[in-house]
């Protein structure tokens, strides 16, 4: 392997806001994060220093500029900001709780929780969310130097659907990753056959593998 190919990318979510607390569906709507969301991108922001990030990409919405912002203060590096990195847009969905939009969409919202490709709200599918994000990230990566580390800030939804595209998951098991909890993160990184997933919904610093699967 050379050294281009140790590139390393970090996903990391944004910090919590009201509408996580409330679990209303946050969408592109640009909500702030909470005292305790701030918190939590300081506390995970010193852990992320200590792996030296090249370059830290984010979501252009004010919860994940803020998040990002915690990591810059420690590291000095620029934040580069990209629209593709935003929360999938769910149009009528966005401000509701889950119990709202089964009783006001109960088709959409069943054929949604069955794993269906649906435009929630009538917004957008979740490959187009994937579609865009990888765009972003790509671009990203390409600028990284050999061994590098890219610290991306995103969303729950757009994080999942970017992982499910670059490790090649067919997208009917994108569902399968599980959900990351504010400001944890998802490590990627190099293998064989292209991305692999490393670590994920991490909240401490990624250890080295051993044994015989590494």
């Amino acid at each position: 392997m050379s050294a281009r190919d140790a590139r390393r990318i970090l996903l990391w979510r944004h910090g919590q806001t009201t509408w996580n607390v409330e679990r209303r569906f946050q969408g592109q709507t640009d909500i702030p994060l909470t005292d305790t969301g701030v918190a939590q991108a300081r506390r995970a922001a010193r852990l992320l220093a200590a792996l030296r990030p090249d370059a830290i990409l984010a979501s252009d919405l004010t919860r994940a500029v803020d998040t990002a912002n915690e990591l810059v203060a420690l590291t000095g590096l620029q934040l580069a900001t990209d629209k593709g990195l935003r929360e999938t847009y769910a149009g009528q969905w966005q401000g509701l709780t889950n119990a709202e939009i089964e009783a006001r969409f109960p088709v959409q919202f069943a054929a949604w929780r069955r794993g269906e490709p649906v435009r929630r709200g009538d917004g957008e599918l979740e490959t187009e969310v994937a579609d865009r994000a990888v765009a972003a990230v790509t671009q990203a990566v390409e600028a990284l130097p050999d061994a590098g580390t890219l610290v991306v800030v995103s969303h729950g939804g757009a994080i999942r659907c970017l992982i499910g595209r670059m490790i090649g998951l067919p997208e009917d098991n994108w569902g399968s990753l599980g959900a990351l909890s504010n400001c944890c993160w998802s490590v990627l990184g190099p293998g064989a056959r292209g991305w692999r997933l490393l670590e994920h919904n991490a909240g401490t610093l990624p250890e080295p593998v051993l044994g015989d699967e590494v």
